[in-house]
């Protein structure tokens, strides 16, 4: 159950279930398959059952879509730059799964023949809702995991324009959360953001992200770990392992690698013995 992939999928699935645009859109469409009964649903089955039968149809399918389409981008992050690409196949992939979806749903409902024939025109005639399921998808996500709102809150906008062009990294968080940068962290495939307003979770390579500290004093202590300068306040040695103590008490591991350095750095928090 730890497994790095469903730790950052159920991640993302959480953050694109909180989408209040997504919800809206997903019963915006229900409402007008349900009122206009495409397909033919309009004629052969009562205002009840369509309720029912588009209920179960697009829930499901929206599911399997989003689902798919969140999959992918984790397994073929490190294979495949674009996001959307990375989605849209996961998303077109889920063609597969409500087709079996549509065909076994108008056999309860309508008594329509099962088989390869049926279930490969249902596959093929989901294909553009799985595209449109999938742009949704990715522009819920690219909000939620990757960027945030620039624009600065009506309270300190001088203040966060000028931590913005010292810090680029503090851009891709929410302008709540826009403090002093403390440390950085490695969280499956996302890196751990902490600042004085909050911490925050960004789809982003850790590499990357220390490119983007800007004028923040500090220094890498760990594979996974980057701290501010202003962050620590004292070191431990702990079973013969160093750690650094930071302002909250989170103690942070130094490797071996990163051991003369981070004591050079730190010279006056004499590790306790």
């Amino acid at each position: 159950m730890d497994h790095p992939y469903l730790q950052s999928t159920l991640r993302e699935m959480h953050a694109i279930l909180q989408s209040r645009r997504l919800w809206l859109t997903f019963l915006a469409v229900l409402a007008i398959f349900i009122v206009t009964g495409p397909f033919g649903t309009s004629e052969t089955m009562s205002f009840a059952d369509r309720l029912l039968y588009w209920t179960i149809i697009q829930a499901g399918a929206w599911t399997f879509a989003i689902s798919f389409s969140i999959i992918a981008n984790r397994i073929f992050a490190d294979s495949i730059r674009n996001m959307l690409a990375r989605m849209m196949i996961g998303s077109l992939a889920a063609a597969l799964p409500i087709g079996l979806l549509l065909t076994i749903t108008n056999r309860v409902f309508s008594g329509a023949e099962m088989g390869f024939g049926p279930f490969v025109q249902s596959s093929l005639s989901s294909l553009p809702l799985c595209a449109i399921f999938c742009l949704l998808s990715y522009l819920t996500a690219s909000q939620s995991l990757e960027t945030a709102p620039i624009a600065a809150t009506d309270i300190g906008k001088n203040t966060a324009r000028e931590v913005k062009s010292t810090v680029p990294l503090l851009e891709r968080l929410p302008p709540q959360k826009r403090g002093e940068l403390l440390r950085l962290s490695v969280q499956d495939h996302y890196t751990e953001i902490v600042t004085t307003r909050g911490h925050q979770l960004v789809l982003l390579r850790f590499s990357d992200a220390l490119k983007e500290v800007g004028q923040t004093e500090g220094l890498q202590v760990h594979r996974s770990h980057w701290i501010a300068d202003a962050d620590a306040v004292s070191l431990r040695k702990q079973a013969g392992r160093l750690h650094v103590i930071t302002r909250d008490g989170t103690e942070i591991p130094v490797s071996r690698s990163y051991n003369a350095a981070v004591q050079a750095r730190f010279a006056a928090l004499a590790p306790a013995r």
